[in-house]
């Protein structure tokens, strides 16, 4: 019996009609040359015979008697791929129309009386001008729960339905002995006793985990000491990451209708811009991001003088942990959008995410991803539920004071292409989640050589959702003339290399009569904040 984390559970319980708690990914397709056929149909056997392989396929949520404790995991009695792999209706959409039918899809709530899973397939594409592929174009939206997916849990559904070449590999059938345990197998009393169970577990690891955590907010409020730290000025300390966020158009609240839009950009070529700006892949996608923003606001709203802020997802997962469960939290980093030059505006990403960095370092071990079964689905799901409305209909949250702007995430994916039931992954967008409050999240997945931004928006919100993805690919060119400049050319007033990455409170300030000539920092490895 496998019983939902706190963290698992709470995207169960603030689920609302406005504020559907999945993940999911619209991909294109490429079916090989001289494919007949159903793409849909294909995919369907290709899934019915990997369903053993990933355990989001079969499970379902049991709940506990009177709502005492966090619900549990069982296995399902029947499986009806029928409802859970459907065929999209029409023929020849434009990519356009797939993306549009995407966030229709992506606006509905799975049923929890199923698998929380569904597949949506296209099977047949209108292919854009300028495409080359040589097969026809279908397409493929995946919709997953948040309670039962992360990115451990998408890397083990990955593993069982992708393959590494056109021909699908020979996979071992289901063991009939290994099958899990039916909602008719629990006993209530079982039940009942893991919910206090889990409860006392949760309660014994908080208390014991008390005085670490003071230990390390101590250090991560106080920053490092003037002994064994260059501090540049004694007295010196790091700021915890976080500041209010000016208020937005963003800042709303929502409905059940979303729109979504896409970005598509060469990831060897934002290293390379990593490298020229001293930071990392992270850092440029986050650059790429606030000059895009930037430019939205200013032609259809209006620009904050503040910096927006924007909530980032951090894995507090081990190396060695292979739990299939939720193990994040939510850092916040500053945008710099109220900057005009280019340069500076990287310069005050750098300096927020070094700060994010510091902080966390202190606070990752401590941060709970876990708390007490007991009554949670009455305190969380009940009266955090009421709440959560509250907020987002009754207009409240236009007047609160916002934490963050919107919500941005770098998932690192495979750099090799992959197969679905012998058809070869061309794009790989993703959709996310948005609420109350965050109308707006984009998301960035690379895979095989490809930055893909995928970007859901509540409809009414952000109507011309379509132009902030424009304005992503138009900042990524302007990031080639500012942090990429030619060898054989005198390098232009904003094509200069940034200081060394550091935090502002190390950095030891520079002469006024001698300005830093522009050089070029040390290569970094790319990764995620």
């Amino acid at each position: 019996m496998k019983q939902l984390s706190g963290l698992d559970a709470t995207f169960l319980y603030l689920e609302t009609p406005e504020t559907p708690m999945h993940v999911g990914s619209l991909h294109l397709y490429e079916l090989p040359k001289g494919f007949k056929g159903s793409f849909h149909k294909a995919v369907r056997n290709h899934i019915a015979k990997r369903m053993h392989l990933a355990p989001i396929f079969t499970r379902r949520l049991a709940f506990m008697p009177f709502d005492l404790g966090h619900p549990i995991w069982v296995e399902a009695d029947r499986m009806d791929l029928d409802f859970h792999i459907r065929k999209v209706p029409g023929r020849q959409l434009t990519v356009r129309q797939a993306e549009a039918m995407a966030a229709k899809l992506h606006g509905q709530l799975i049923d929890r009386e199923h698998p929380l899973w569904e597949f949506h397939v296209f099977d047949d594409i209108k292919t854009p001008a300028g495409m080359p592929i040589e097969g026809r174009l279908v397409g493929f939206y995946s919709k997953i729960h948040h309670a039962g997916l992360d990115g451990k849990g998408g890397t083990v559904l990955a593993n069982a339905i992708l393959d590494l070449s056109a021909t699908p590999r020979e996979v071992a059938p289901a063991d009939p002995a290994r099958k899990g345990r039916q909602a008719k197998d629990l006993r209530i009393g079982e039940m009942i006793g893991a919910v206090f169970s889990n409860s006392l577990a949760q309660y014994a690891h908080l208390v014991k985990s008390l005085p670490a955590a003071a230990r390390s907010i101590g250090r991560a409020v106080a920053g490092p000491s003037a002994k064994g730290a260059d501090t540049g000025g004694a007295g010196a300390r790091a700021k915890l990451p976080l500041q209010l966020a000016p208020k937005t158009i963003f800042n709303v609240g929502i409905t059940s209708q979303r729109s979504f839009a896409t970005a598509t950009m060469p990831l060897a070529e934002c290293r390379e811009m990593a490298r020229a700006a001293g930071g990392t892949f992270n850092d440029v996608v986050l650059w790429i991001c606030a000059t895009a923003l930037r430019g939205y606001l200013q032609k259809h709203a209006s620009l904050p003088r503040k910096s927006l802020v924007a909530a980032m997802p951090v894995s507090l997962r081990e190396e060695s942990n292979q739990e299939l469960n939720n193990q994040a939290s939510i850092t916040v980093v500053q945008l710099g959008t109220h900057i005009a030059n280019p340069v500076k505006r990287m310069q005050a990403i750098l300096d927020s995410t070094a700060r994010i960095k510091q902080a966390l370092a202190s606070l990752k071990s401590v941060l709970p991803t876990d708390y007490p079964s007991l009554f949670a689905p009455w305190l969380v799901g009940g009266a955090g539920k009421a709440v959560f409305k509250t907020y987002g209909r009754s207009g409240i949250t236009e007047r609160l004071p916002a934490i963050a702007n919107l919500a941005i995430s770098n998932v690192p994916g495979p750099q090799v292409p992959l197969y679905l039931a012998g058809a070869r992954m061309l794009t790989f967008h993703p959709l996310s989640i948005v609420m109350h409050g965050l109308a707006l999240n984009i998301t960035i997945q690379t895979y095989a050589g490809r930055v893909d931004f995928g970007l859901i928006a509540d409809r009414k919100a952000v109507p011309h959702l379509q132009d902030l993805a424009d304005a992503l690919e138009a900042a990524f060119t302007e990031a080639r003339g500012v942090f990429v400049a030619a060898p054989t050319q005198e390098p232009a007033a904003s094509a200069v290399t940034l200081e060394p990455r550091v935090a502002k409170a190390t950095r030891k300030p520079r002469a006024a009569s001698k300005p830093a000539a522009p050089r070029r920092a040390p290569s970094r490895k790319a990764a995620t904040v």
